[in-house]
C-alpha cells in the first residue's frame, strides 16, 4: 500500500498540555480521508503539522514520502493547503492571487494563465476575477482561496473545515471540486466537525478526541459499531413526559428534539409496538412515529463518550 500522508506518533504541547497526543494514521494514495473532532479535539494542530507551519514536539509527518520536517520544500511542493479563514491578498484580484500563486509552484506563464482562468470558471468566479478580493462574499473568498491552492494541481490537497459558516452554493462547489480533483488522482485530506460532509465525502473518517485517536474506520463501518444506537422517534398531540416513556420496552435513554422524544434502544420493534399500547391505555394521539437507524453521527457521539 503507497501512502500520501503518513503521521508517526506526532505530538504538539502546548504549555505543558498536549493537544496531540502520539497520534499514528496512514493516508493511502489517492483516497479522501476525514478528520473528525468536536472543536478543540487536536484537529488544526495536527494538520498545521502535517503542512509544516508547526513543529512536532515528538513524532514525525510524512508527506509523499518526505519526512516534511527533514525537506519542507519538497514536501510543500507535493501539496496545497486550504485554511479554514482565507489567505489571499484582499487588495489583490482572484486572478491575480492564483497567477502570484503559480509562480510561487514554479508554473509556466502560459500553463498558468489557463489554469487560472478554468478555476475561475469552475469556481463561479469568472465575472468576478479581475476585481479586488476585498469586495467578495465570504464564499466568493473561500473559493478564491482554493483555487490559489489547487491552481498547480497538488498530489495532496489539505482542507481546513473548509465550508465552515458558506452559504449552500459555496458549499455545493467546494464539495464537487474535492470530488473532481480525487477522481483525477489527488489525495484530500479533510479536516471538519461537520459528520455529514464526512459521510458524503470520505473513504475513511478518523475520529480524534483530547488528542487521540478514537477510532479509524469507512464510515459505514463506524456506523455499525453503534447499532444499540438505533431509536424510535415518537411525537403526541398531547404532552408527555421523557420519564413518562423512558421504561416503554428496552429503552437506554429518551431524549427530546423539538416536539418529539426520541427512544434510544437496541430492538425499536418492542419499542413501537410498548409505544402503541401505551398510546391507547392513555388515551394519546400519536401524530408521528418512525425508526431511526444510527448515524454517523451517533456513531461520534458515541465513540467520543458524549464530550462532544
Amino acid at each position: 500500500m503507497e501512502y500520501s500522508i503518513e503521521a508517526r506518533s506526532l505530538t504538539k504541547v502546548f504549555q505543558g498540555f498536549k493537544a496531540v497526543d502520539g497520534i499514528d494514521f496512514s493516508v493511502c494514495r489517492g483516497e479522501i480521508f476525514g478528520f473528525l473532532g468536536p472543536n478543540g479535539a487536536g484537529k488544526t494542530t495536527t494538520i498545521r503539522m502535517l503542512t509544516g507551519i508547526l513543529i512536532p514536539d515528538g513524532g514525525k509527518a510524512v508527506i509523499e514520502g518526505v519526512d516534511i520536517a527533514q525537506d519542507p520544500v519538497r514536501a510543500k511542493a507535493c501539496m496545497g493547503v486550504i485554511p479554514e479563514v482565507g489567505n489571499v491578498y484582499l487588495d489583490m484580484s482572484a486572478l491575480q492571487n492564483i497567477l502570484l500563486a503559480g509562480k510561487f509552484y514554479g508554473m509556466h506563464r502560459a500553463a498558468m494563465r489557463d489554469r487560472a482562468q478554468n478555476l475561475l470558471q469552475m469556481l463561479g468566479l469568472e465575472k468576478k476575477g479581475r476585481q479586488t478580493v476585498k469586495t467578495f462574499s465570504k464564499g466568493q473568498k473561500q473559493r478564491a482561496s482554493i483555487a490559489a491552492a489547487i491552481v498547480h494541481e497538488p498530489k495532496v490537497l489539505f482542507l481546513d473545515e473548509p465550508t465552515a459558516g458558506l452559504d449552500v452554493e459555496s458549499q455545493r462547489l467546494i464539495r464537487k471540486l474535492v470530488k473532481d480533483m480525487n477522481s483525477r488522482g489527488t489525495t484530500i485530506f479533510l479536516t471538519t466537525h461537520n459528520i455529514e460532509e464526512a459521510n458524503m465525502l470520505c473513504d475513511r473518517v478518523c475520529i480524534i478526541n483530547k488528542g487521540r485517536i478514537v477510532a479509524t474506520d469507512k464510515p459505514e463501518a463506524l456506523k455499525s459499531v453503534i447499532e444499540k444506537t438505533k431509536s424510535v422517534e415518537v411525537s403526541f398531540r398531547q404532552k408527555v413526559s421523557q420519564a413518562a416513556v423512558a421504561h416503554l420496552g428496552p429503552v437506554t435513554r429518551v431524549e427530546v428534539h423539538g416536539d418529539k422524544l426520541r427512544l434510544y434502544t437496541a430492538d425499536p420493534d418492542r419499542v413501537v409496538k410498548a409505544i402503541v399500547r401505551f398510546a391507547e391505555q392513555k388515551n394519546l394521539t400519536m401524530l408521528a412515529v418512525h425508526i431511526r437507524q444510527p448515524s454517523l453521527e451517533d456513531a461520534f457521539m458515541e465513540l467520543v463518550g458524549g464530550q462532544a
